[in-house]
């Protein structure tokens, strides 16, 4: 079927305060959403130089910080939030990375902006999908938390191929060809 083919998914989780900058599960799992077809819209490799947050990007905001420029650093951050809110804005779907000894302070509006218009949310929770926070449970379908990235790839091949699925009212798919 390849209902995922073109589809756009956002890669949200923390960046800021993990120690790799959130490229290792981001790496790991794009080579496989591009074999199904999938648009894939990393924060740490976007689509355009405007609010880029490459190596040099993370030194400068660093510096910002520890010389109390915070005036700069605010407008930086404010220029990055503003694309990766775009990003979400535009993404059919996402797939985020969630580490409850973090704290993915805009990896959580990501998540909620993403909820507001009914998109597929799918969190990868680092503890387990039983140590995903309560509120989320209020939030999204259960079903889209996952313990494992194979369970997040076993999830996302169904949702691909599978001639029933349960959309959980909110994989949507159109027929754009005219």
């Amino acid at each position: 079927m390849n209902r995922l083919r073109n589809q756009r998914v956002y890669l949200a989780g923390a960046i800021d305060r993990v120690a790799d900058r959130g490229f290792g599960w981001r790496d790991s799992i794009t080579p496989f959403l591009k074999d199904l077809g999938v648009v894939v819209f990393n924060p740490l490799n976007k689509p355009g130089d405007l609010g880029a947050e490459d190596d040099t990007t993370h030194q400068v905001k660093n510096l910002l910080k520890q010389s109390k420029k915070y005036e700069e650093f605010s407008n930086m951050m404010k220029t990055i939030r503003a694309v990766d809110l775009r990003l979400v804005d535009i993404s059919d779907f996402l797939i985020v990375n969630l580490d409850i000894n973090t704290h993915p302070c805009g990896t959580l509006e990501e998540i909620f902006l993403a909820n507001r218009s009914k998109k597929p949310v799918l969190i990868r929770m680092e503890q387990g999908k039983n140590q995903t926070p309560d509120w989320l449970f209020g939030t999204l379908p259960h079903s889209m938390f996952f313990s494992t990235w194979d369970e997040v790839r076993e999830y996302l091949s169904h949702i691909d191929t599978d001639t029933f699925i349960n959309c959980e009212n909110r994989w949507r798919f159109f027929n754009l060809l005219v």
